[in-house]
């Protein structure tokens, strides 16, 4: 009938999103707010509705370390092109005094190195990493916070007008790129606010509720930091603030499962087709879950207790020649000694024991 109207949703996403969401969140663990801002700027720029003359978007990340902020990054990149080092990384606190930008945009003409210099976001550097089927940039700028006023400067143009321009009057274009930074401001103040309330100690219905208290006056405290740090002039300019969460017991033991995962990858990596296989018992992922948590360091706390108790004892066994390729090892928990036990499976009888202690002849 003519003149019918239909109600439409303009909160689905489309497929792209969609995948992007699904695939962020096999990635990331407890950044929901974080997955969800990214999503929407690139189904806008799907839609090719992002705004012109203006990069794709521009996301500042606040939280403690080693909540996620970098891997965040990482997996956008990943998901997209494949490559999580598709990142073009500017670490600030290198850039802190103002003749070190021209590393980023080159030595102007007339002076010593000029020829020589290759900015570090050149329109080359910039494109590197496009698919046929991605054209897009991941520009990262690490620990914003400790940037020079030039680096500042640089940084608004880009923000602005998605335009930069390099020592040899070269314009590089940044319309198609995700700009993040990342900030640990605040995170004194947000651990104070969490330390009381984390710990195995508590019922984890406590602990849930405790989180959902806590979780505003957390976002809060980064928001507020970032206020204090930044001029109006800066943070206007910027698409989205996340506050990541702190790192639970529950977010820590999915991120013991991906370290496992990722150390399987590094075996398959270094053994070749006929690799060696290891599963890791509840009791063993309970002591590396235990050794790794601590709330001051989140996640990298976790991965070194992995490579202290994990990855070096396996990396021993190889080299000594105890398990070789076609192995099956599991992994278990001696609790009388306090420590992990590593099994073979015989291929003639019972799982055997091997011993990570000994050392290899080229040691």
């Amino acid at each position: 009938m003519a003149g019918l109207k239909m109600l439409l949703d303009p909160t689905r996403m489309g497929r792209e999103a969609e995948t992007l969401e699904a695939d962020l969140h096999q990635r990331i663990v407890g950044q929901d707010s974080a997955i969800q801002q990214i999503t929407g700027l690139y189904q806008t720029f799907v839609a090719g509705m992002s705004s012109p003359g203006r990069p794709i978007g521009s996301l500042l990340f606040l939280g403690p370390t080693g909540s996620g902020k970098t891997r965040t990054v990482e997996a956008v990149a990943e998901s997209l092109t494949g490559n999580p080092r598709a990142v073009i990384k500017i670490d600030c606190a290198e850039f802190q005094h103002s003749h070190e930008i021209a590393k980023l945009i080159g030595s102007p003409p007339g002076y010593l190195g000029h020829r020589e210099t290759h900015p570090l976001l050149s329109q080359e550097v910039l494109d590197q990493h496009h698919t046929p089927t991605v054209k897009l940039s991941f520009v990262l700028f690490d620990e914003i916070e400790k940037a020079s006023d030039a680096l500042w400067n640089l940084l608004l143009g880009i923000l602005d007008k998605a335009t930069l321009t390099l020592g040899d009057n070269r314009r590089v274009d940044f319309s198609r790129a995700l700009i993040f930074m990342t900030s640990n401001l605040g995170a004194t103040e947000m651990n104070a606010i969490l330390r009381p309330n984390l710990g195995f100690a508590a019922h984890e219905s406590e602990r849930a509720q405790l989180d959902d208290k806590t979780a505003d006056r957390v976002s809060r405290a980064g928001v507020a930091a970032a206020r204090r740090q930044f001029t109006p002039e800066f943070l206007n300019r910027i698409d989205r603030t996340v506050v990541f969460n702190s790192l639970g017991a529950s977010e820590l033991r999915q991120i013991v499962d991906l370290e496992l995962k990722s150390v399987q990858d590094r075996i398959c990596l270094a053994t070749g087709a006929n690799t060696i296989q290891f599963t890791v018992n509840d009791e063993a992922k309970d002591f590396l879950l235990k050794e790794g948590t601590d709330v001051r360091y989140g996640a990298r706390h976790l991965k070194r207790a992995l490579e202290r108790s994990l990855v070096q004892p396996m990396s021993n066994l190889i080299s000594t020649g105890q398990v070789q390729g076609g192995d099956q090892l599991t992994v278990d928990f001696d609790s009388e000694r306090s420590r992990l036990v590593f099994l073979k499976e015989s291929r003639d009888a019972a799982p055997q024991a091997v011993n990570p202690a000994e050392k290899s002849a080229a040691a």
